[in-house]
């Protein structure tokens, strides 16, 4: 299956952000392929399998391939990775919209995720510590509970675990694999909402709702809340005032006069956060 996509497209960069956020056992980045594995509900029934895909730049496409027991919702699997690649984009609009911060870099994309509740967890595990140490931890809670997953690749073993899954666990179970106490109560709590309903991390249609309800959660804060709206649910104007990197970028400037500069940027505040993550060069203009 081929899916299109507006050009230019950075590939060399969201390759390497992929591929160095891969999670053991799910993930792989395989030269050009991407591959991991997902489960998909049909008609109440939960279907897994693997994904496999690699972009084709010469003819504006990534190819995708789904194993055959996730034929039935090959549809869904493919506006999946549409979101995981950001494929709806509309770099030259953006790149209008942000001026000279997107000039050099046009085609950079918003990196969003297959499964959204696996989003959140390492979104929650990476809080503090460095993406290493985030995979790390999420590599553990996979080889402990995740569902071991038979795949033509070696890489490729297990389901992330469950909201169920982690729902079930303890406190001390999530210690044991190097979760601090508060976010382990975290986790638990978000996996048991989900589950149960309470939190419907896959039909926030209000993004600012949704950040809302994640804020409500203890152990949830603003900085974690809107990494999830900008990659669990691709809002495009959610800016990172408070990240410690953004804030580098505007030596001398309160969280106030930050917030007020980025204004400029709406409404695609998000790419705007990406920009500034990864353009070292960039300087504000002061009056």
């Amino acid at each position: 299956m081929l899916l299109t996509y507006q050009p230019p497209y950075d590939w060399q960069w969201m390759t390497a952000f992929l591929g160095a956020r891969a999670l053991q056992g799910i993930e792989q980045q395989d030269g050009e392929f991407f591959q991991r594995t997902l489960a998909v509900m049909h008609n109440g029934v939960r279907l897994s399998g693997w994904l496999r895909l690699r972009p084709l730049p010469d003819l504006n496409s990534v190819e995708l391939e789904v194993s055959p027991s996730l034929a039935p919702v090959a549809e869904n699997v493919a506006q999946q990775v549409r979101r995981l690649l950001d494929l709806d984009a509309q770099p030259l609009l953006i790149a209008e919209g942000l001026g000279p911060l997107a000039e050099n870099a046009v085609g950079l994309r918003l990196p969003g995720c297959i499964n959204r509740f696996e989003l959140t967890v390492r979104a929650i595990l990476g809080q503090l510590v460095s993406v290493k140490m985030a995979a790390t931890l999420a590599t553990r809670l996979t080889e402990k509970w995740g569902e071991p997953l038979s795949t033509p690749f070696a890489a490729l073993t297990h389901l992330f675990p469950s909201p169920a899954a982690i729902a079930k666990l303890t406190v001390d179970d999530l210690r044991g694999i190097g979760v601090q106490a508060k976010r382990a109560a975290c986790l638990i709590n978000i996996a048991q909402s989900v589950e149960e309903g309470r939190l419907p991390l896959d039909d926030i249609t209000d993004v600012q709702e949704g950040v809302r309800q994640l804020l409500a959660m203890p152990g949830i804060g603003s900085w974690t809340a809107s990494y999830v709206a900008m990659r669990a649910w691709s809002a495009p104007d959610v800016f990172l005032g408070g990240d410690y990197l953004i804030k580098q970028r505007f030596p001398g400037m309160t969280p106030g006069k930050i917030a007020r500069y980025a204004e400029v940027w709406k409404p695609w505040r998000t790419y705007a956060t990406l920009h500034l993550w990864f353009n070292n060069d960039w300087q504000p203009d002061l009056p």
